[in-house]
């Protein structure tokens, strides 16, 4: 089944309870029990396929909360959102569904991104992939605004991305300051070459598409994972001829 079947699903949402339960389960059409506060915080089944559903609630609910911190949806966040999801045409109503939803829904973006927090290590490289596709949707329209990036940063750090990994996630998506290789490696101009070398490569390991989705990204978001990929050798690959790197 694809992840879109999972979503619409009322299983998936019984699974994760919380504020991602209840939302699914009303789009679902199902009764999903509500959680206490203490019940919330729970330990939520760390399944890998509860896990890739709670991705993909996240980039949708989390997308359509930051849709408020500049007051305005634009086609291209629209165009942007789509392109994220590679969203099949008989499922667009259902996606559709759960982002009206996620509208409507009175819970804050923080208890969203809190119950996802719960399901991966602090700093996941998977929540990173999550946080990237809020990125990549926020400067569809050519700039980030300071809203959009306040609550970008505020998601970062429920999700455990220290600061100088989420300025590196800027640097990726070219919402940084200029055109720095070095940034998007995560490293200072002035590091040594062994440095750099072994940031590189721990990016590499830690980011490669095969190990993201072993641990809860979905397959559906394969595409933004190699583009990062991408996006990071380039980046070396311009710092190691500047260099000298062999």
């Amino acid at each position: 089944m694809s992840i879109w079947g999972k979503i619409i699903g009322g299983a998936a949402g019984l699974a994760l309870g919380g504020p991602i339960g209840a939302l699914l389960g009303a789009v679902a059409g199902h009764a999903v029990d509500k959680m206490t506060g203490e019940e919330a915080g729970a330990p939520i089944d760390e399944s890998a396929s509860t896990r890739k559903v709670a991705f993909t609630i996240g980039v949708i609910v989390l997308s359509a909360k930051m849709a408020k911190a500049d007051g305005v949806v634009t086609k291209d966040e629209i165009a942007a959102f789509r392109e994220v999801f590679h969203v099949p045409d008989d499922e667009t109503r259902n996606v559709g569904r759960v982002w009206d939803q996620a509208r409507k829904d009175v819970a804050g973006f923080e208890l969203y991104a809190q119950q996802i927090a719960k399901l991966f290590n602090p700093g996941s490289p998977v929540l990173e992939e999550l946080l990237g596709s809020l990125l990549h949707i926020a400067k569809a329209d050519g700039v980030v605004h300071q809203n959009e990036l306040a609550y970008l940063e505020r998601v970062a750090e429920i999700f455990g991305i220290d600061d100088l990994a989420f300025q590196r996630l800027l640097s990726v998506h070219g919402a940084g300051s200029g055109n720095d290789p070095y940034g998007v490696i995560g490293v200072e101009p002035s590091a040594s070459d062994d440095e750099v070398k072994a940031v590189y490569r721990k990016l590499i390991r830690e980011n490669h598409p095969d190990r993201l989705i072993a641990e809860g990204m979905p397959e559906e978001f394969v595409r933004q994972a190699n583009e990062k990929m991408a996006a990071i050798n380039a980046a070396y690959d311009d710092i190691r001829k500047a260099r000298g790197i062999n």
